[in-house]
């Protein structure tokens, strides 16, 4: 049988149980007053710079709460430490575009005048079914309504849209619009479904994408944003 006892309270000592408490009221407040002192208003998303300096904490944070060996003081030279390297990693990566995109990263463009940028598709680690998802989350139909998206360094996506008046056909970003249609019996116009590529019509028996030579095809879209 599982001895409850055993698992929760062998070796509990009661005196300590306060000790754990104060321990951690006085590390949680140390927590803020370290991140407060980095410079940052809040959290979004992270970049990989700012998870390394997270775990880093959390480490330093997390023991002095329960382990009665360590002392409060180490953790808070830790704090200190890492602080300062943080500090002088952020000025030198002010003054240093490279440093910059080394340890941030650099911003990628997604979307190009309505259809999907396929130059820079091998720079980056997202989907493409994660961007539709992106997109959908900004109540975007489909890509005809996209002037420019670019990701950001943070994982966010960054959106400029064309004017209503400007809006062009695009690929659909919703399953409900998102089917595969066999262009030679379907009305156009059709979106590349890789791409997002449009065409209006098909001159040959070829149903390749000019832009990307794939063949699947969506009917597109020019709805306007609601």
């Amino acid at each position: 049988m599982v001895d409850i006892q055993k698992i929760f309270a062998e070796g509990v000592e009661s005196s300590f149980l306060v000790e754990i408490g104060a321990r951690t009221i006085i590390m949680f407040i140390l927590i803020l007053i370290i991140l407060r002192l980095s410079g940052r208003r809040g959290v979004r998303q992270l970049t990989l710079f700012e998870v390394a300096i997270i775990i880093s904490l959390g480490s330093a944070a997390g023991d002095p709460m329960f382990q009665e060996e360590i002392p409060i003081f180490h953790s808070i030279v830790v704090f200190i430490c890492v602080i300062f390297v943080y500090k002088l990693i952020t000025w030198i990566a002010s003054r240093s575009e490279n440093i910059a995109h080394l340890l941030e990263g650099k911003v990628l463009p997604v979307v190009k005048d309505g259809v999907f940028d396929i130059k820079h598709e091998n720079d980056n680690t997202f989907s493409r079914m994660e961007f539709f998802s992106e997109l959908r989350n900004l109540n975007i139909e489909h890509l005809g309504q996209v002037k420019e998206g670019i990701l950001e360094v943070d994982g966010t996506l960054s959106v400029l849209f064309y004017a209503d008046s400007d809006v062009r056909y695009g690929l659909p970003l919703f399953p409900s619009s998102f089917k595969k249609v066999d262009v030679f019996s379907a009305e156009g116009p059709f979106a590349c479904m890789y791409c997002g590529h449009v065409v209006f019509s098909f001159e040959n028996d070829s149903k390749a994408c000019p832009r990307c030579n794939k063949t699947q095809w969506s009917k597109a879209l020019n709805s306007k944003r609601v």
